[in-house]
């Protein structure tokens, strides 16, 4: 994300509960990466919290060109990849539940800090205060959208990926 940032403090959001009822009645799953349903669906539950966009992370590269494919890398050597970046984007209610899912959701750049960033995008803010972006993405590309990165590195992005959703995952099942 162009406009990613250092997280910000909560504030007071008169607005929470009517943009929370807004945006989770035009939650459409067939919009979202199914590899990720399940989180985005876990994340709508709680009511502490809304997803205002996702997205599983994708690899294109000769032999799979599909920006939205959700297939494993291969392997063997694809030459050079074009990642477009794992993220999950929450607004999150100024309230104790928040606060401790905000704690929470910092620490998964624990996961590996080089490549996971946890923070808060300007172009969410704007709109929704308490916007707050993880992102799986190598540091260097932290502020873009997609990455021009080798094989090798792609494949050790794909594990990180993996690992960031299973722990959004686990994340989930003491809140719910």
């Amino acid at each position: 994300m162009e406009t990613f940032a250092e997280p910000r403090e909560l504030v007071e959001n008169a607005r929470y509960a009517e943009d929370r009822q807004r945006v989770i009645s035009t939650l459409a799953s067939q919009t979202i990466d199914a590899p990720i349903l399940d989180v985005i669906e876990g994340f709508a539950r709680l009511p502490q919290c809304f997803t205002l966009q996702s997205c599983y992370g994708h690899f294109v590269y000769a032999a799979q060109p599909d920006p939205r494919n959700v297939a494993a890398l291969p392997v063997e050597d694809v030459g050079m990849v074009r990642y477009r970046i794992a993220y999950l984007a929450l607004c999150i209610e100024h309230s104790a539940a928040g606060a401790r899912l905000r704690g929470a959701l910092a620490e998964i750049p624990r996961i590996d800090p080089a490549y996971v960033q946890f923070g808060s995008a300007d172009y969410f803010w704007e709109r929704y205060p308490n916007s707050y972006a993880l992102q799986v993405e190598p540091e260097r590309f932290m502020l873009e959208d997609e990455a021009v990165i080798g094989h090798r590195e792609a494949l050790h992005v794909q594990r990180v990926r993996d690992r960031f959703f299973e722990r959004l995952r686990a994340l989930l099942v003491p809140l719910e």
